[in-house]
């Protein structure tokens, strides 16, 4: 059963700053987990850290497909006038067994409508277990990169990585193995802040 995250500002931030809109699926709506645990509640954290005066507001939707960040995204733009988005979909389209091509054109019709806005662009990458088969997960796993380089976006090659692929990764995972437990979600935002850092920084 999905949960819905609403949108809403986790930082209340300076009037003025900077703002990061997240839209995601479960593993961006701290599905399964404390509110305030996930990578990007750390975000947050990170940003007061570093003294970076940017806002983040989630718009993640656990369950959430492509199709239906494109569909939600216009209102999101108009709403919150994001200077950086973060795309984290395109898991469940392949849980689902859709179509490659139209994931791909969903992201890269999603990084489209975000530059327009005046927004830069961070994709987050996902591959999938072997048992998918290996041709699919590969073009899978490579379209996210296809869609990067089109649209000149910042690119997370893959997002869980050192949680999926990682030694210890049975003890990273709830018991459904497919949602990270809250011990995996700093090591996702250390995959996600060098490639983000640089574009609040510009």
């Amino acid at each position: 059963m999905a949960l819905v995250a609403p949108a809403h500002a986790q930082g209340a931030g300076k009037v003025g700053a900077p703002l990061v809109l997240v839209v995601g699926d479960s593993l961006s709506a701290e599905y399964g987990l404390k509110r305030g645990s996930g990578w990007v509640a750390l975000l947050e954290a990170r940003l007061a850290q570093k003294k970076i005066a940017a806002r983040v507001v989630n718009a993640s939707i656990s369950g959430d497909t492509t199709s239906g960040g494109l569909t939600r995204l216009p209102a999101l733009l108009t709403q919150h006038r994001p200077d950086v988005v973060v795309l984290e979909l395109g898991g469940n389209d392949a849980l689902r067994g859709l179509p490659l091509a139209m994931t791909r054109a969903n992201l890269d019709a999603m990084a489209k409508a975000a530059k327009a806005g005046g927004a830069k662009v961070l994709i987050a990458g996902m591959q999938l277990p072997p048992n998918y088969g290996r041709q699919y997960g590969q073009q899978f796993a490579g379209l996210f990169a296809i869609v990067a380089k089109a649209e000149g976006a910042a690119l997370v090659p893959f997002l869980l990585k050192g949680v999926a692929d990682g030694p210890q990764a049975d003890t990273l995972f709830q018991p459904d193995r497919i949602h990270p437990t809250a011990a995996a979600h700093p090591v996702i935002l250390d995959n996600v802040w060098p490639v983000l850092e640089p574009l609040l920084r510009r």
